[in-house]
């Protein structure tokens, strides 16, 4: 596999790259501005770049000039993203030096088909085939003791970000779930009245009330007090919260990033302990 360079400000599209790149069985390396991206890549060397266009200090474009004038780098395949795309990007972006354009928000299943298609050799990965539903990670497909563990199991996914409900959903419904989405806690409870879920999975930290209210709510309504409860977040990672977060009832309290294998065991061990 290779080593990837992603140059992202942004922390939550950088978590979500990493982690595909990860997943797929690649090493991430990361910066978070051209200047850093530069001398990492000048040091590290590696097999293919990422790089936003957007970003404090120098922008993507000047990143691509200065790389392609780099004698070392100039041939690494280089690839744009941006959640700024209009008419003539792709243009602007292939005459800077890119090879490839992508925009925002990331699809996970076409981004890495897209990094695939520019690595040589080894490294390189078909892209998964349009016609078939193929297995989110490759290497590792979805067996049975990763599965949901019965048909029609139905899953809540709290998150005020997009990207990570998009991410979470191309995991979890081809390990045979059914999934439904909030942005937030209102948003939630509002689905959980609606319509029966076996189990919530939330971040902590959002915009429309954080997770620790929610599960506190939910542990407040006789109706909903015995749903199982799964914390997942890469901001608030102190101890205290996670122990905040257990102590209001919550299963388990993960950590982004998290390998696709173990959060699905964690969610069928929660379902499979339920009565």
């Amino acid at each position: 596999m290779a080593r990837i360079l992603v140059i992202e400000d942004n922390p939550i599209n950088l978590e979500l790259m990493t982690y595909l790149l990860s997943a797929w069985g690649h090493t991430p390396l990361v910066a978070t501005d051209g200047d850093a991206g530069l001398a990492l890549a000048r040091s590290a060397r590696p097999e293919l770049v990422v790089c936003d266009i957007q970003m404090p200090g120098i922008d993507g474009y000047e990143f691509a000039r200065q790389l392609r004038a780099d004698p070392r780098l100039r041939d690494l395949p280089l690839v744009a993203v941006t959640a700024y795309a209009m008419v003539g990007d792709s243009e602007k972006a292939r005459a800077a030096g890119f090879d490839l354009h992508i925009a925002k928000p990331i699809d996970p299943e076409r981004f890495i088909a897209a990094i695939a298609g520019l690595l040589p050799g080894p490294d390189a990965l078909p892209p998964a085939p349009v016609e078939t539903a193929a297995p989110p990670w490759p290497g590792t497909p979805i067996g049975a003791a990763l599965r949901a563990p019965r048909a029609g199991l139905t899953l809540l996914l709290v998150d005020d970000q997009p990207a990570n409900l998009e991410f979470k959903v191309s995991l979890l419904e081809p390990a045979g779930y059914r999934v439904i989405a909030a942005a937030g806690g209102a948003e939630a409870l509002a689905a959980l009245q609606a319509q029966p879920v076996d189990l919530v999975i939330s971040d902590v930290v959002m915009a429309h009330g954080s997770g620790f209210e929610l599960l506190a709510a939910i542990r407040a309504d006789a109706s909903l007090c015995g749903l199982p409860f799964l914390f997942l977040t890469a901001t608030a990672r102190d101890p205290g919260s996670q122990a905040h977060g257990l102590a209001l009832g919550a299963v388990d309290y993960l950590l982004r990033p998290i390998e696709p294998q173990p959060l699905l065991a964690t969610i069928r061990s929660a379902l499979e302990a339920r009565p």
